[in-house]
C-alpha cells in the first residue's frame, strides 16, 4: 500500500501550514480542501479547490517550507504518503513518473489561464469560469449531472479564491440568477445556459493529450 490508512478530519481541520517542512504527499479520498497562501497584509488566497481524487501538497516537494496550508472545507478522508515512497514508485514506475510530470504540466496550464482570467475579466466572467471549471471536474467524477452539482464553498471562500470580497460574489451570483445563468439554492448550483456561462468566462477549451508514449521513448508515438 503506497499511503498510510485512511484518515477522516472535521471541516476546518488543517493537514499541513505553510511553512512547516514537507514530509508528506496527501491522497484525497472524499471531501474538499482549498491550498491557501497567507498575504503580508495578513489576507488569505485560496489558490486551488482540491477535489476527491487530487494528489494534494506535491508543489511544496521542491521546497524546504511548505508554500500553502491545506484546510479541510468540508469534512473529509485523507491517506498520507511519505515523500521517500513517493520517491520509490517514480524509481520504480516509469509510467507513474511520466504522468505526474504530465499532470504537473496541466496544473501549470491551469494556472496560467486562471492568472490571465484573475487579472483580465470582470467578477462575473471569474465566477461563471468557476462554475464551469469545479462542473467539468465533478462530472469527471460522476458526481454532476443535468449541468447541477453540489458547490459546499461559503462566499467567502469563493471570493478568497477569486480576489473579491463575499458581497461581491453575493451580487454576481444574484445577478446570475436575475439573468437566467445559474440558480443556487443552498449549495445546488444548476447551471441554466452552460454556453453562455462559457461566452462570458472568456475560459479557455482545452484539449488535453492522451497519448504520453513519446515520454517512454516510444517511436510510434
Amino acid at each position: 500500500m503506497l499511503g498510510e490508512p485512511p484518515a477522516s478530519l472535521p471541516r476546518h481541520a488543517v493537514l499541513r501550514r505553510e511553512g512547516e517542512a514537507p514530509r508528506h504527499i496527501y491522497l484525497l479520498l472524499s471531501g474538499w480542501v482549498g491550498a491557501s497562501v497567507l498575504l503580508p497584509g495578513g489576507e488569505r488566497q485560496i489558490v486551488k479547490f482540491h477535489l476527491p481524487g487530487d494528489m494534494l501538497g506535491t508543489p511544496s516537494m521542491c521546497l524546504a517550507q511548505a508554500a500553502d496550508t491545506l484546510t479541510a472545507l468540508t469534512p473529509v478522508t485523507i491517506s498520507r504518503v511519505p515523500l521517500a515512497a513517493f520517491g520509490a514508485l517514480f524509481a520504480s514506475s516509469p509510467r507513474f513518473a511520466a504522468a505526474m510530470f504530465l499532470s504537473v504540466q496541466r496544473e501549470r496550464v491551469a494556472l496560467m489561464d486562471r492568472l490571465a482570467a484573475v487579472g483580465r475579466t470582470p467578477a462575473i466572467a471569474r465566477v461563471a469560469a468557476l462554475l464551469l471549471d469545479v462542473e467539468e471536474r465533478l462530472r469527471a467524477l460522476g458526481r454532476a449531472g443535468d449541468d447541477s452539482f453540489d458547490l459546499p464553498l461559503t462566499q467567502e471562500q469563493i471570493g478568497d479564491h477569486l480576489g473579491l470580497t463575499a458581497v461581491h460574489v453575493n451580487r454576481v451570483f444574484r445577478q446570475m440568477g436575475e439573468t437566467g445563468l445559474v440558480t443556487r439554492e443552498r449549495q445546488r448550483i444548476v447551471l441554466l445556459d452552460p454556453a453562455r456561462l462559457r461566452s462570458m468566462s472568456a475560459r479557455q477549451q482545452r484539449v488535453m493529450t492522451k497519448d504520453a508514449g513519446w515520454m517512454l521513448g516510444d517511436a510510434d508515438a
